[in-house]
């Protein structure tokens, strides 16, 4: 088959789309499939590794404010006339749109195509959203061009079967299993002998919830001197995060911005504790299955997305979102238990591999092949 893979996300950020979308595209790759992706790209090359993928850029984005998070997304009416000519040129025989509804790209893509458009929903939030509300009404015909409807998850599901109601197969993320579970060396910015806790996120949504973990490990550094934080993602901390390491004269706490899959993985593999204190709107849990996938224990926040694929006292555990108490008493209820850390680790590597991207493709080509 001949596949466009759409993505209305910038790639030249990293985000759990553009790297779902990689990864799917890779593996459909890797069992004979011919795909091309088609996404905005702002900058000279896209962050995400795409390997020997064909890529198209359709131009830049601007950032838009979104469910706690900032979407950069493209404006420009000009791209209808882009994709319109590399939908003329390729002739694909399945375009796959992600998040069909989210303008421009998205959007025109599901509109224009005259071949089996397939539309894989990630968005989740909390609230109710003015633009899925207005979008019962104005997105009707829209809806009608998706020949099969995905979500990542029952939260994704539940959240856009409320706007428009129909039949949806959840089908999860994906992940290397292969990447995550070999080896890599120790990180030079890891200290043994020290507990490394790991946090993975972009470090200006507040969503992320880091100042929460931050406070957590302000409490307990009065208790143990040997902890240190890693911090991974984009952004730089803002003044609420560095007054809280100020005022608390806080130490060890590294911030590495964005790293290399290769570097991530390692992290994963080394730290001691995985901690995602997201405060919500996460439609699944990616983070999560890779911490899984690295055998690493987990101590999250108890929302829908996470709850989709971690279990509490199986993988790790759960704690109240923004609560820093309950995020620190759970990380030193770790720290003191290496057996129980050694077992969650076990646990998450067993689960992970039914998220493996060779389980994970065949539920999305069969979903193909059914219009072909």
């Amino acid at each position: 088959m001949k596949i466009a893979q759409i993505s209305p996300y910038d790639f030249s950020y990293y985000g759990g789309v553009q790297r779902h979308i990689s990864s799917l595209s890779n593996n459909l790759q890797s069992k004979g499939h011919e795909v091309v992706i088609l996404s905005p790209c702002s900058k000279k090359n896209p962050a995400i590794g795409l390997k020997n993928l064909e890529f198209r850029s359709l131009g830049g984005t601007i950032p838009i404010p979104f469910a706690g998070s900032v979407a950069r997304i493209s404006p420009y009416l000009r791209t209808k006339n882009i994709i319109q000519k590399i939908f003329e040129e390729e002739k694909f025989d399945i375009v796959h749109v992600h998040e069909p509804f989210v303008p421009i790209i998205s959007l025109t893509a599901t509109n224009i195509s005259d071949v089996p458009v397939i539309g894989t929903f990630h968005t989740f939030n909390e609230n109710e959203s003015l633009f899925f509300y207005l979008g019962k009404y104005l997105l009707r015909n829209t809806v009608n061009k998706l020949s099969a409807k995905i979500a990542v998850s029952e939260s994704s599901k539940n959240y856009v079967n409320k706007f428009f109601p129909g039949e949806y197969s959840v089908i999860p993320n994906g992940i290397d299993i292969k990447k995550f579970s070999s080896l890599k060396p120790y990180p030079k910015i890891f200290v043994k002998g020290s507990y490394n806790l790991l946090f993975v996120g972009r470090i200006n949504e507040s969503r992320k919830g880091l100042d929460c973990l931050i406070k957590a490990y302000s409490i307990i550094k009065k208790q143990r001197s040997d902890i240190r934080l890693i911090v991974v993602g984009e952004g730089n901390p803002n003044s609420e995060i560095n007054k809280i390491i100020m005022k608390m004269s806080l130490d060890n706490i590294i911030f590495t911005g964005a790293v290399a899959d290769e570097d991530l993985i390692a992290f994963y593999q080394h730290a001691d504790i995985f901690c995602a204190p997201n405060t919500g709107n996460e439609s699944f849990g990616f983070i999560i299955i890779e911490a899984m996938a690295a055998s690493t224990p987990i101590i999250a926040s108890n929302i829908s997305g996470f709850r989709s694929v971690m279990k509490n006292n199986i993988h790790g555990f759960f704690v109240n979102p923004s609560n820093e108490i309950d995020l620190a008493e759970s990380i030193l209820i770790l720290i003191n238990n290496p057996d129980s850390r050694k077992k969650f680790g076990l646990n998450g590597l067993n689960t992970s591999y039914k998220y493996s991207w060779d389980n994970i493709s065949e539920k999305i080509i069969n979903i193909y092949e059914r219009f072909i």
